[in-house]
C-alpha cells in the first residue's frame, strides 16, 4: 500500500508539473522557441548525465550506443520528441495553450489507434465508440477554428508516437533519456552558436535570470519523466491512465483563465465531445482491467 500510495504520489507531482508548463515557458521569453528546445536538450544532457553518475547508471547507456536496434528506435525517438517540445513550445508562446490541451486530452485515443495499426490490437466496441467521438470532436473543432486544429493533432501524434517508440525498446527513463538528448544533441548546439552568431540569442544576454531559466529547463525537463518512470513501476496502468488528464485539465484552466483565451460555444461543443469519448474510453479500460483482474483472482479447478 505504501508502494502504491507513493507512486500515485509521483505520478500526480509529474503530471502537475507538465500542466504547469504553460505557465514557465513564457518566463524564458525573449529567446525564441528554437532556442529554447535547444537548451532544453543541451541543459537535459548535463542534468541526466549528473543523475547517471550518482545511480552509476552509465551501463545502461554504454548498451543502449552497443545495440544498433535499440540506438535506431531511440533516434526516431529523439526526433519525434523534439518535434513535439517545439509544437509545445510554439502553442503555449504564440497563445494557443488551449488547443495544446486539446492534444494532450485525445493523446491516449492516438495512442490506441496506433496500437491498431502497428501492432495490430483489436479494438472492443466502446474503444471503437471513444474514437469514433474523437473523430467527430476534430470535425467540430474544424470548422470552429476554421481550420483542422493542427497544434493539437501535432502533439497528440508526436508524443504516441514516441510513446510506440518507447515500447519498442526496453531502457529505463534517466538512459533512455540521456541517449536520445545526446543523438540531438550536435543539431541543438549548432542552433545556438548560429544564433549567437547572428546576434539573435537571447542566453549571456537577457541578464542572469534569464539564463539561469533557460538553464532550469534541463531539471524542468527530466523531473516530470523520472517522476512519471516512479509512478509507471508502482501501480496499475489504469490509475496512471486516470492521472494522466490532470495535465490538460491544468492547461486548459490556465488557457482559459488565467491566460483569457477565448473559448466560445463551438469550441466547447468540441471539447465535450473529447471529454465524452474520454469518459467512454476510461469507463472501458476500468471495466476491462476490473475483469482482468478478478479472472486472475479466480480459483482454478483441476480435474480428476
Amino acid at each position: 500500500m505504501d508502494e502504491r500510495r507513493t507512486g500515485v504520489a509521483a505520478g500526480l507531482a509529474a503530471y502537475l508539473l507538465w500542466g504547469l508548463f504553460p505557465l514557465y515557458f513564457p518566463l524564458l521569453e525573449p529567446a525564441g522557441g528554437l532556442e529554447i528546445v535547444a537548451h532544453r536538450v543541451a541543459w537535459s544532457l548535463l542534468f541526466i548525465g549528473l543523475l547517471l553518475t550518482g545511480l552509476r547508471g552509465w551501463p545502461q547507456v554504454r548498451a543502449a550506443f552497443a545495440d544498433r536496434r535499440t540506438l535506431l528506435v531511440l533516434s526516431g525517438a529523439a526526433v519525434l520528441i523534439v518535434v513535439n517540445w517545439l509544437v509545445f513550445v510554439f502553442a503555449v508562446n504564440s497563445g494557443h495553450v488551449v488547443e495544446s490541451s486539446l492534444g494532450y486530452f485525445i493523446n491516449p485515443l492516438v495512442s490506441v489507434l496506433l496500437g491498431v495499426v502497428v501492432f495490430r490490437e483489436r479494438l472492443r466496441r466502446l474503444q471503437w465508440v471513444a474514437v469514433a467521438l474523437a473523430a467527430l470532436a476534430v470535425v467540430v473543432l474544424t470548422v470552429d477554428y476554421g481550420h483542422p486544429p493542427w497544434i493539437a493533432l501535432a502533439l497528440a501524434g508526436s508524443f504516441g508516437l514516441y510513446g510506440l517508440m518507447k515500447k519498442l525498446v526496453r531502457v529505463e527513463a534517466a538512459p533512455g533519456l540521456f541517449v536520445e538528448t545526446a543523438l540531438v544533441f550536435l543539431p541543438a548546439l549548432v542552433v545556438l552558436v548560429v544564433l549567437e552568431a547572428q546576434g539573435s540569442a537571447a542566453f549571456a544576454h537577457e541578464g542572469a535570470g534569464n539564463g539561469l531559466l533557460l538553464a532550469s529547463s534541463g531539471v524542468a525537463t527530466a523531473v516530470p519523466l523520472l517522476l512519471f518512470a516512479a509512478a509507471a513501476r508502482r501501480v496499475p496502468l489504469s490509475t496512471v491512465g486516470l492521472l494522466q488528464y490532470v495535465n490538460p485539465l491544468i492547461q486548459l484552466a490556465i488557457g482559459v483563465f488565467v491566460l483569457g483565451e477565448p473559448m466560445p460555444p463551438a469550441r466547447l461543443v468540441g471539447f465535450a465531445i473529447v471529454w465524452l469519448a474520454l469518459i467512454v474510453f476510461t469507463a472501458d479500460s476500468l471495466r476491462q482491467a476490473h475483469s482482468t483482474r478478478r479472472d486472475a483472482a479466480a480459483p482454478v479447478t483441476v480435474g480428476s
